[in-house]
């Protein structure tokens, strides 16, 4: 019986000293607040507040299921950021981070646990916005169809020191381009998705000016997270193009040589007309006016 007192005793002391070390810490390290991933073209960071004053903040991360990291720029930091880009190499993979709450460096303390906070789940792959694509328009009326020039959204991750990855060396045939395209002075629009960057649209009016807007696609993504920034708004020239790039050269000399031949045969014929007109009436055998009987 008595043994069992000393046991309760003990646990209820161990509860105690616990919570007041809780209690303790939380005072002298308080918890990372707002923790959140951000993303952009695969720069990822992971921010939080407040600003501390007299203590710091150490970020641990790991993908899921796999053994706690840590990175060197981000141990015992003054900052409320802590950019992961180059530690998350494996892209498809989901990860998450905890926010330490520790004493500044070259402090010590008794604690064993500090403080922690644990960010919501991340993956680059599946999370990270696109940014907007810039695009080239040329019209080619001879051909009847308008070509869009994409260029690859270039990211933040590098496959070595000098060469720098675009979004279709990272996505390669999960990457597909969606154009709306409208006429300039109208409203109604239309889509066309395309797995290249190189898009070609075959069905706009000659000589009409089109407007159009290019934006990333990614329908092997969450729903909401599919579509990446819209690119600025860019429209094609109204009947920008020369009549020998409208007709071609062939059809051009063809229709020329037709015009001459045309205007050859009037000629022709409004000589011979004038040649009939000259002609003098017949007066007699020798020219003279015949005298009566």
């Amino acid at each position: 019986m008595e043994s069992n007192r000393q046991m309760k005793f003990r646990i209820l002391v161990l509860v105690l000293v616990s919570f007041f070390t809780k209690a303790f810490a939380s005072d002298n390290f308080p918890k990372a607040q707002g923790v959140t991933w951000s993303s952009f073209n695969f720069k990822s960071m992971l921010t939080w507040s407040p600003k501390p004053t007299n203590y710091s903040y150490t970020v641990e991360f790991s993908e899921l299921g796999r053994d706690r990291e840590r990175t060197p720029h981000c141990i015992r930091t003054m900052e409320t950021e802590c950019d992961l880009t180059a530690e998350l190499k494996n892209l498809k993979a989901t990860y998450n981070a905890d926010i330490l709450s520790e004493p500044m460096r070259g402090v010590n303390s008794d604690l064993v646990e500090f403080p922690h906070v644990t960010s919501e789940r991340f993956s680059p792959y599946s999370d990270t916005l696109i940014g907007r694509p810039e695009f080239k328009i040329e019209v080619n009326n001879y051909e009847r169809k308008t070509t869009l020039l994409v260029t690859d959204v270039p990211t933040a991750l590098f496959k070595n020191v000098n060469e720098r990855l675009n979004i279709r060396d990272v996505f390669g045939d999960d990457l597909l381009y969606k154009v709306t395209y409208r006429k300039a002075k109208s409203t109604g629009k239309k889509e066309k998705i395309s797995k290249s960057s190189i898009i070609e649209l075959t069905d706009l009016d000659q000589g009409v000016s089109y407007c159009f807007n290019i934006q990333v696609y990614l329908p092997s993504r969450a729903l909401e997270k599919q579509h990446g920034e819209l690119s600025h708004i860019q429209c094609s020239p109204e009947d920008g193009t020369s009549i020998f790039e409208e007709y071609g050269m062939g059809v051009i000399v063809g229709a020329i040589f037709i015009i001459i031949l045309a205007i050859t045969a009037i000629i022709i014929v409004i000589v011979m007309c004038c040649r009939r007109r000259k002609q003098p009436k017949n007066t007699g055998k020798e020219g003279l006016p015949l005298n009566g009987v």
